[in-house]
């Protein structure tokens, strides 16, 4: 899972890139890039890190030009390396730069192949570098010294004629503009916005929060297959650029991935989860139908959590209290390798509120269960701190298969819910009660925000990955790629180059 954001203006965008990345870093905290275009150069920083950790004020103002892109990454595809950070870039034709969020699932193929036929050298093992230089391929065929908006609907057209899997890319083309395009599905979010009058400053970004937040008015999402061109001279142009076109949104966007302030192909993320809460509510009182539920206080784990407990705590008529305080320091664990580690991070990052525990039934919110690492400990602090019954309720099904579309989550068998019934899961994590949500329910709650929504990617939940990529084999590679002793050696070989840097210098 990765942030994009592109930004067209009249005046230098540094600032405005670096502020909206600070906006997108929950979609990416492990690298962070911003290049920009100033009189036909390209001025890049990129770097391991946090957006703050990357950038500095000498940084910032280095980066001149009225058009840049950036970007903040997980690395779902290739290597944790600095080397492998983006925006990436090549130089022919014109110089591109290109950041992208979502996974291609024919990388092998376009090596063995595409690459090999057109005699380009790809010199990572990220599927970004891929998609930038058959971008670069593409346009090499139909640009002429002086670039316009056809020339690169054609590349687009031709990306998505060989490309497969979910992306959604923003690229800079030095002397032209920038351009954002979305997979034929969609699967990827993409929106933009636009402020100023006459000559407009545009924003292209993975979220409408970002565009929120540096003051953009929201145009609308890019369409599944599209690619959105805005020139230099800030005039935006579009077309769709692939057949067979269907809005097909990753679910898990709404459950857990984005920003509950965002809108999603004109989804509201918030609503979204009031109504997966609601929709819980119904699975919670329908197990305790044969009497009286005997909750005292409805407590979400944070932070993805807190909507959907709202409705939950209202429907089951009991208090809706805030019971561990969190440490926003510490990273995803479900990413983390190694379960010690994981272990470690969850008591560092939630701390319970004994007096919210102590002699009380607690039925605890959480928006999805990975590995169920962070769940475990945090039943483990509930009962140390008092609560006499420990209830959870889950908005999301059980996750039960890898995402191909670029989400890093584990292998098969590290999910807590691969081969297990549901009262096992409960038994593994010490919970009194265990309840899920239906994948049913969870689809029509996203869907009531957009009826013209085609359906939903929710491999994760039924492994229906609608693709002829996506085989047993590749999912035997994804798991060896994906696996704790692989996670642990690309986070040793990166400590390694880090120390090998510092005794160099």
């Amino acid at each position: 899972m990765c942030g994009v954001v592109g930004i067209v203006s009249s005046q230098p965008v540094s600032q405005e890139i670096y502020d909206s990345l600070l906006v997108l870093q929950h979609r990416g905290q492990d690298s962070a890039g911003i290049v920009t275009s100033y009189e036909g150069h390209c001025n890049l920083r990129k770097d391991n890190g946090l957006v703050s950790e990357v950038f500095r004020q000498q940084h910032i103002s280095a980066l001149r030009g009225n058009i840049g892109i950036g970007h903040v990454r997980y690395p779902t595809a290739g290597s944790a390396s600095s080397l492998e950070s983006q925006p990436m870039y090549v130089n022919s034709p014109h110089g591109i730069c290109l950041v992208h969020n979502g996974n291609l699932t024919n990388t092998r193929k376009l090596r063995d192949s595409y690459f090999r036929s057109v005699m380009r050298h790809i010199n990572t093992t990220s599927d970004s570098e891929i998609l930038l230089n058959v971008f670069a391929n593409e346009l090499s065929r139909f640009a002429s010294k002086n670039i316009e908006a056809q020339h690169v609907f054609d590349a687009v057209r031709g990306v998505n004629d060989v490309c497969r899997g979910a992306y959604a890319v923003v690229a800079l083309i030095v002397g032209g503009g920038i351009v954002g395009f979305r997979d034929p599905r969609g699967i990827r979010p993409l929106i933009v916005g636009y402020k100023g009058q006459g000559a407009k400053h545009y924003m292209i970004a993975s979220e409408s929060a970002a565009l929120d937040v540096l003051g953009y008015k929201i145009l609308r999402d890019v369409k599944p297959g599209e690619a959105v061109y805005i020139d230099e001279n800030g005039h935006l142009h579009s077309q769709i650029c692939a057949s067979n076109t269907r809005l097909t949104p990753c679910i898990f966007e709404h459950v857990y991935l984005a920003r509950p302030d965002s809108v999603i192909d004109d989804i509201s993320v918030y609503k979204a989860r009031l109504r997966m809460g609601d929709k819980l509510a119904d699975q919670i009182l329908e197990r305790f139908s044969q009497h009286d539920h005997d909750i005292d206080v409805v407590i979400p784990i944070p932070e993805t959590s807190r909507t959907a407990a709202i409705p939950v705590a209202h429907r089951l008529d009991v208090k809706l209290r805030e019971g561990f305080v969190k440490n926003r320091y510490i990273g995803r664990t479900f990413i983390m390798p190694g379960q010690s580690m994981r272990q470690k991070s969850v008591r560092q990052k939630l701390n319970a509120i004994k007096l919210e525990f102590e002699n009380k039934n607690v039925l605890l919110i959480e928006d999805s269960v990975v590995r169920g690492t962070t769940l475990h400990e945090i039943i483990h602090q509930a009962r140390l701190a008092g609560a006499n019954k420990v209830y959870v309720a889950v908005a999301a099904p059980p996750v039960r298969f890898p995402n191909v579309y670029g989400i890093d989550m584990p292998t098969t068998e590290e999910f807590i819910a691969h081969n297990r019934s549901i009262d096992q899961i409960a038994r593994i994590i010490g919970a009194d009660m265990l309840i899920y949500q239906k994948l049913d329910d969870l689809i029509e709650a996203a869907r009531e925000g957009n009826p013209r929504v085609d359906g939903f990617e929710c491999s994760i939940f039924d492994a229906n990955y609608d693709s002829i990529d996506v085989d047993q084999d590749y999912l035997l590679q994804l798991s060896d790629a994906r696996n704790d002793k692989s996670k642990l050696r690309r986070l040793e070989s990166v400590q390694e180059s880090s120390l090998f840097e510092m005794q160099g210098s």
